[in-house]
């Protein structure tokens, strides 16, 4: 009775077709010349038969999971699929349970761990005594920076593989096969390259959701004749708002390419990753902040009215909040990117501080120190200072006597 209800269950499954073309073979995986290619080290390894363990850094839709899974079939592994969401310790004591029978039958086997990122340190750390014994080895997959998610322990242990987004060209042709399956399986379709190009762009290098668009565009589209026939019209009115992809890496590189956009003077640049940072949810607040320390460390002396800018554009935003606060948060961008640059400032400060810091850590010179008290001029606190409104020409030493002939600026 179990076994109709698992195989009725099974046949009311409507698989989605990103599942269904997912590539059988190595040779099929599309879009990751700069890892798979004709003789490129992975490649080689792989082909060679020889395991290693390796997290798969990449962003969603890019075949982490895919290639996982063709590395096991390619070397004839046993292969165990865990998500980090999912699962816990208990877990993988159960999946080093099934690799040691594996290996009683001398199978190696590959424990693949999606959203590896979202493992505690706790969790993290209980791979490892398996991976230093042999007993599986270890695929991980993340959207995130493996430098930042996975615990020291665990990154020393395996080789980190970076994917790329799916290139326009790879993503055109992957759509082509999404379509041709469709016509194969059920009626023929009529659709042009502005098709492709829509979803090309809406998908942004995301395989799975270009191909969840080509399903779902199928099935919408115009039905006449045994046939079917598609256009942007439709594909607009079944695609939501796209929204923009912002993992943790991404807010740093942002913040990081505009605060640099900024300082190399590029206000068209600055423009655009500020609207990137509003559109994917960033903290106006933020943004702001990031200006003034611009204003501040980049334009400095050469324009000290941007930093005014900078800080009312912050007023203005706690004031505003979004959206009529991009107007005021645009008008400082355009007008620091613009600002001429100098970081006198910043050097000097820093210089000091690292003088400080190494040891060069001086009092003032007896002239210079407090005597508004009564035994001040008792310990020679004050003597000989003047009084420089008094006497504008004279020089007067004001740094410490072991660095008299110190210059900051």
């Amino acid at each position: 009775m179990n076994n109709l209800f698992t195989e009725l269950e099974n046949a009311n499954k409507q698989i989605p077709l990103a599942e269904l073309m997912r590539p059988k073979t190595l040779d099929e995986f599309l879009g990751q010349s700069n890892v798979i290619a004709p003789n490129s080290p992975l490649l080689n390894l792989i082909k060679s038969q020889r395991l290693f363990s390796l997290i798969l850094w990449g962003t969603p839709g890019c075949g982490k999971t895919t290639l996982a899974r063709l590395i096991a079939n390619q070397v004839n592994a046993n292969f165990l699929e865990l998500s980090a969401v999912s699962s816990g310790v208990k877990d993988i004591k159960e999946t080093v349970e099934k690799a040691n029978e594996a290996l009683r039958y001398g199978q190696k086997t590959i424990v693949f761990i999606d959203e590896i990122h979202r493992y505690t340190k706790t969790q993290q750390d209980a791979l490892l005594p398996y991976l230093e014994n042999g007993t599986f080895f270890l695929i991980g997959s993340t959207t995130e920076n493996p430098s930042f998610q996975v615990v020291p322990a665990l990154l020393s242990r395996v080789q980190i593989i970076r994917l790329n987004a799916i290139d326009d060209e790879s993503m055109s042709k992957i759509i082509d096969k999404g379509f041709q399956y469709l016509e194969k399986t059920y009626q023929s379709i009529v659709y042009d390259d502005e098709v492709v190009k829509f979803i090309i762009n809406n998908a942004r290098g995301d395989a799975r959701t270009a191909l969840n668009m080509v399903e779902n565009s199928y099935f919408a589209s115009n039905f006449s004749n045994n046939s079917r026939e598609l256009n942007i019209e439709i594909l607009e009115s079944i695609t939501q708002k796209r929204n923009t992809r912002y993992s943790r890496q991404e807010h740093y590189d942002c913040a990081s390419a505009f605060q640099k956009s900024l300082r190399g003077s590029d206000p068209n640049a600055a423009i655009y990753y500020l609207a990137k940072m509003i559109e994917a949810g960033e903290d106006p607040r933020f943004i702001a902040r990031r200006l003034i320390v611009c204003s501040a460390e980049d334009v400095g002396l050469a324009d000290t009215n941007a930093l005014t800018v900078a800080v009312n554009a912050y007023k203005a935003v706690e004031l505003l909040g979004l959206p009529e606060g991009r107007i005021p948060l645009a008008e400082a961008v355009i007008y620091v990117a613009n600002a001429p640059k100098s970081n006198k400032a910043i050097m000097a400060i820093d210089a000091a501080l690292s003088d400080i810091e190494s040891g060069q850590d001086y009092p003032p010179p007896m002239h210079l120190r407090d005597a508004h008290y009564k035994d001040a001029k008792k310990y020679g606190f004050g003597i000989g200072y003047v009084y420089t409104h008094d006497n504008p020409d004279y020089k007067q030493q004001f740094m410490p006597d072991e660095l008299v002939d110190k210059k900051y600026l």
